[in-house]
């Protein structure tokens, strides 16, 4: 059976889900339980500490970044004579003030904290104001006067693929035949298309608080999902080894991508003025200034040639994918890999020949979001799917159903992976009854037949998401455990909370593991001083690693208490059993705290380091090939939209989504991913768009040019459905990630705008509507294909 938690968008919706999900109690197991989020009551009243909440030093001092306005360009000369003489003003350093490595690219070393001779792309840090204020500070950054010598730039992939510039070198994924596919397939679309990147626009924005320590040590309290990483770029920009510095974070007011790499050039900057200083530096950027100089999601432009059979069956695909990478590496050819390797989504490709090529242009440099290259990867072959089957006059679900990986042949991958587990056809049985859409594409068809000017669009798509880094050195994590002697837990993991509930969930399976509740487990703030050497949280790994890490450390303690316990009270070890804070051993039940006060008195250590990796994961970077994913969440979404073909306005109607989270940890903070991540695509793929100047500026840099959804843009009729099952590998308690995968069901929204946008013709020509599609798209889609209908 499955667990249906269906969730309207109404101030009332918490009532809703928390009567349908089970609440936990004192003494019941904690994981599986819609446990509240360990923060929630410091969120909503102000109590949560972010790094700018943090009481400050006395002598501290704000900086503020003077900024490049120019594309591309050698700089000939800067004069900051009026910045020094600002008042308030402490300093102003440039690139020859920082005493070790002037740069901080996470992979290949071409990311300049500070512009030195050359800039790359508006917005790029030239230099840096030290000051008593933050006002101060960036009055200051405003007043640098700089001579340029200009270069030619590019801005867009399809310059760069023209001028063959790249920032990485290029993959290729070669399967089967594809020339023979294609030339024997009896329908064959050739085409290109394109989407655009996206802002992570978290709400908390880029800052760092570096504190010189003696002994030439200094401690940098960062918003950050990867501490591990900021720490080596500070040592680097510092000339200092690791050890000399510490990174510390509690947590993020939002990250998705946006604070693995590019948090930083703050974190070093801030690091380098305390050093030139000594005294603490904060740099916290305005809105603006974050949007100018941090990496979005990175926009894609296809080239595309695609062969099937006449009933839709895929038999090749030959497609060359052009990332919009900006002027640095940064982390593009990862992603540019984890697109290869999710261009298949859920169908099985028999022949291919995939091509990525990390297009080199002068903007921000673009970076991880949320999916990591897995959407754009997902979304080229979604769109041909319903393509061809509008040219066939089929339903796009039979075309996809005929697609779909087996369980026993054709579940094979391009890249040489099975799909072990899959899901894909029990969960599109389920939700194609459960949604009624049988019914409902003869209604919006009936609709739009008797409507001139609003159509109605109805679109279900699948996710098959790969759950690993595919770089089998990420995956592993650690943590440590203590136990005090009144029965109290301190947890520390490597993990990052960004809002997303991974302390809440490493804090139940703890509490599980040793038979407590809640109440008695404390997370403490990510510090590379306590854990060591982590990777990033991302990849929808955070649960998974840092659970299981933290899970090994409370084993090895309840290991240790049940060897006391027989040892102390008889009976075997493996009899002794911890639940509902107590211990029974042979016969007797104790309080849990006892057993932890008798253990300590007998010197039993009470405190335990864990650690944990991810079995067989492999990848051939040259041959693009192996086996680069543990598991695989698989889900599905069907999406209905209602276009006024006059404007170019949409809005969207109602989303039924059935995911697969195997056995959840927490359902109520999963459904809260699932609901965020679909919404957070569909705007990636709607409203949310990029636009850059033709000198390079970028325009969309503040909320009041940039458009994520709000709540008006979320259907009022959502249903959310968890598919109740246990992950067939051995993951935490059988979980499986829920990150990154439910942000892919946001093409069933782009999907169903096509199939509105289509029914203004014969519902048998394809609308030539790129993503994002704003309204002025899709009035741009609807005319020229009432042109074409025409013609």
């Amino acid at each position: 059976m499955n667990m249906r938690v269906n969730i309207p968008v109404e101030l009332d919706r918490l009532a809703v889900r928390n009567d349908r999900i089970p609440r936990p109690v004192v003494g019941e197991p904690a994981a599986g339980t819609a446990s509240p989020h360990e923060s929630a009551t410091l969120h909503v009243s102000g109590e949560a500490v972010y790094t700018d909440d943090i009481p400050e030093l006395r002598n501290t001092a704000y900086a503020a970044l003077g900024l490049s306005d120019k594309a591309h360009a050698r700089i000939k000369g800067m004069d900051l004579d009026a910045v020094r003489k600002a008042p308030g003003v402490i300093a102003v350093l440039t690139a020859k003030d920082i005493p070790g490595v002037n740069d901080c690219g996470p992979v290949i070393a071409d990311d300049p904290i500070l512009a030195d001779g050359l800039v790359q792309y508006v917005g790029q840090p030239m230099f840096i104001v030290v000051a008593r204020s933050v006002a101060e500070a960036r009055r200051a950054a405003r007043l640098g006067k700089v001579e340029y010598e200009p270069l030619p730039f590019l801005l867009t992939p399809e310059q760069a693929k023209a001028a063959h510039a790249g920032t990485t070198d290029e993959l290729r994924l070669i399967q089967g035949d594809v020339q023979q596919a294609l030339a024997g397939a009896p329908v064959r679309l050739r085409g290109t298309f394109s989407c655009g990147g996206q802002e992570q626009f978290y709400l908390e924005g880029q800052i760092a608080y570096a504190i010189p320590r003696e002994k030439d040590g200094m401690l940098v309290q960062c918003s950050t999902q990867h501490p591990t990483e900021m720490q080596h770029a500070v040592s680097h920009a510092l000339g200092w080894q690791r050890h000399q510095v510490e990174v510390e974070c509690r947590r993020l007011g939002g990250g998705f991508g946006g604070k693995e790499s590019q948090s930083a050039i703050f974190a070093c900057l801030a690091s380098v003025c305390a050093w030139r200083l000594h005294r603490p530096v904060k740099l916290r950027a305005d809105r603006d200034d974050d949007m100018m100089i941090t990496g979005k999601r990175h926009g894609f432009y296809y080239e595309y040639d695609v062969g099937f059979d006449n009933e839709g069956r895929i038999l090749g695909v030959k497609l060359d994918m052009t990332l919009h990478s900006g002027f640095s590496a940064d982390l593009s050819e990862a992603v540019a890999s984890r697109a290869l390797a999710h261009f298949d989504n859920a169908y099985y490709i028999p022949a291919a020949d995939i091509h990525t090529m990390c297009g080199k242009v002068n903007t921000q440099s673009a970076t991880a979001f949320r999916g990591f290259g897995a959407p754009q990867g997902a979304l080229i072959t979604e769109v041909l799917i319903d393509r061809v089957a509008r040219q066939l006059g089929k339903d796009p679900l039979d075309v996809r159903r005929i697609n779909l990986y087996g369980t026993d042949t054709r579940n094979v991958t391009p890249y040489g992976e099975v799909v072990e587990g899959n899901l894909l056809e029990p969960i599109m049985t389920e939700l194609e009854a459960s949604s009624d859409y049988r019914a409902r594409r003869k209604a919006v068809q009936d609709f739009n037949a008797h409507s001139a000017i609003l159509k109605k669009g109805l679109a279900m798509t699948p996710v098959k998401f790969g759950i690993s880094f595919n770089v089998p050195a990420f995956n592993q994590a650690g943590a440590l455990v203590h136990i005090y002697r009144d029965g109290s837990v301190l947890v520390n993991h490597g993990g990052i909370e960004m809002g997303q509930g991974l302390n809440t969930k490493v804090a139940q399976i703890v509490a599980n593991t040793l038979g407590l509740d809640l109440e008695c487990v404390r997370l403490t703030a990510t510090d590379t001083y306590k854990v060591i050497n982590t990777s990033a949280t991302a990849a929808s790994t955070g649960s998974d690693l840092n659970g299981k890490a933290a899970e090994d450390a409370a084993l090895t303690l309840r290991t240790r208490l049940a060897e006391f316990a027989a040892r102390k009270y008889g009976g075997r070890p493996d009899d002794v059993v911890f639940a509902w804070r107590q211990v029974s051993v042979n016969g007797r039940t104790l309080p849990f705290a006892q057993l932890v006060e008798e253990a300590y008195w007998d010197r039993v250590q009470l405190w335990s380091d864990g650690f944990y990796k991810t079995p067989d994961i492999s990848w051939d970077k040259a041959t693009s090939h192996g086996h680069p994913f543990y598991y695989y969440a698989f889900g599905w979404a069907v999406s209905e939209v209602a276009v006024d073909t006059l404007t170019g306005e949409w809005r969207l109607l109602r989303a039924d989504i059935l995911h697969d989270v195997g056995a959840s940890i927490n359902p109520a903070i999963d459904i809260g991913q699932i609901e965020g991540g679909y919404i957070q695509g569909a705007g990636w793929l709607t409203s949310e768009e990029l636009v850059w100047r033709e000198d390079g500026r970028l325009m969309t840099h503040a909320p009041s040019t940039y458009k994520i959804p709000a709540i008006s843009d979320c259907p009022r009729d959502f249903r959310v459905q968890l598919f109740k099952t246990r992950n067939h590998q051995d993951s935490v308690h059988h979980s499986k990630a829920v990150g990154e995968p439910p942000l892919v069901h946001g093409i069933s929204v782009f999907n169903a705008i096509n199939d509105a946008v289509a029914a203004v013709g014969d519902g048998r020509q394809s609308p030539d509507l790129l993503a994002p599609a704003t309204p002025e798209a899709i009035l741009n889609a609807v005319e020229a294909l009432r042109q074409r209908s025409a013609a």
